[in-house]
C-alpha cells in the first residue's frame, strides 16, 4: 500500500478529474430529473456517486484488478478533491449563472404582464 506513490504522479492527476466530472455530470442529470427529491440533493448524489467510484477502484486495486501495488490513500485524497472542487464550481454556477436567469425570466414574466 502506497508503494512509490508520489503525491504528484498522472494517476492522482486522473483520480481528480474523473470524480470531478462523474460529480458534474451526475449532479447535472439529477438537477434536471422530474423527481424533486433528486434535484434538491443532485450535488450530494453527484458526490456519493463519484466517491463510490473511487472507493471501487481503490478496492479492486488493493484486490490485484488492476496493475497496480494496491490501494492508495492519496488517491482517495485526489478522489474527494476531485468531488469538493466540482461542489464549489457547481455551487458557483448556480449562485451566479442560475440566479442571472431566473431573474431574468422574472423580467420578462413582468413585461409581458404590462
Amino acid at each position: 500500500m502506497d508503494n512509490g506513490d508520489d503525491w504528484l504522479a498522472h494517476d492522482k492527476l486522473q483520480h481528480f478529474v474523473l470524480c470531478f466530472f462523474i460529480t458534474i455530470i451526475i449532479s447535472f442529470i439529477a438537477s434536471h430529473t422530474k423527481h424533486s427529491l433528486l434535484r434538491r440533493h443532485s450535488i450530494s448524489i453527484g458526490c456519493i456517486l463519484s466517491l463510490t467510484a473511487g472507493a471501487a477502484k481503490e478496492i479492486a486495486d488493493e484486490l490485484g484488478f488492476f496493475n497496480s501495488a494496491g490501494a492508495s490513500v492519496k488517491d482517495a485524497v485526489a478522489d474527494v478533491t476531485g468531488a469538493l472542487f466540482a461542489v464549489v464550481v457547481i455551487s458557483v454556477w448556480n449562485k451566479f449563472c442560475v440566479r442571472d436567469r431566473s431573474k431574468q425570466l422574472e423580467q420578462n414574466r413582468v413585461y409581458e404582464m404590462v
